[in-house]
């Protein structure tokens, strides 16, 4: 497990993240919000934290689950983006519903998110996603740039400032009461403009149809 950070950094410092309003970038999500024990979950966490300043708090309706970067909206027109879905669709026909744990919280100099136990689980989705945009647009795609490698997690909120991290630490802790939460769809959203404000048309989504995955036993 990485350390704590011992400050938190502005996300979007030196404009960092901005972006023209008309600019679309198209992203694979699990979108969450409608999840009642997650939205919970979240806005219990983000009550801890509601007073510091310099925190920006994922609205509850757009809580989810970054899958794959798939490009520049204006780069993949709307046919593309069927067919994307289409063979997402395909790879995903004989995956049921994940059911994952959201409790563990992790802090990232820029955010504070929910990672996803087991990780291993999401491997499907991930691949079905890297898969489609590879077939449609010739790339397989790009990570959320505040990651190394996919770490899939559902952020609570993003640092708008530089700050001390260890009294937020303390506010929230290292982990929530469970929350576990069945991954059934994969979607595609076009995020306008810049990151924080929000503007998200969903596309289109890709149910998994097939049968549950074996309940996992929880964390170790």
């Amino acid at each position: 497990m990485s350390p704590l950070p011992e400050r938190f950094m502005a996300r979007w410092r030196d404009g960092r993240g901005g972006a023209d309003p008309g600019y679309g970038l198209l992203w694979w999500h699990v979108l969450l919000g409608s999840d009642p024990q997650l939205r919970g979950a979240a806005r219990v966490a983000q009550s801890r934290i509601s007073a510091f300043p310099g925190l920006h708090m994922t609205p509850l309706r757009w809580l989810h689950l970054t899958v794959l970067i798939a490009g520049p909206a204006d780069q993949i027109a709307e046919p593309a983006r069927t067919e994307m879905l289409a063979t997402a669709r395909s790879s995903l026909s004989g995956t049921g519903p994940i059911t994952i744990e959201l409790s563990r919280i992790f802090y990232h100099p820029e955010a504070i998110v929910l990672a996803a136990h087991p990780a291993e689980a999401l491997n499907p989705i991930r691949e079905a996603a890297r898969q489609a945009t590879q077939k449609v647009t010739g790339h397989s795609g790009s990570d959320d740039r505040s990651s190394p490698e996919w770490t899939p997690h559902v952020t609570l909120c993003y640092s708008t400032s530089d700050q001390q991290a260890q009294p937020i630490i303390a506010a929230l802790g290292k982990e929530l009461p469970s929350c576990q939460v069945a991954i059934d769809n994969l979607s595609l959203v076009v995020q306008y403009g810049a990151e924080w404000l929000w503007n998200w048309s969903p596309v289109g989504a890709v149910s998994l149809p097939g049968p549950p995955s074996p309940h996992w036993p929880g964390p170790a």
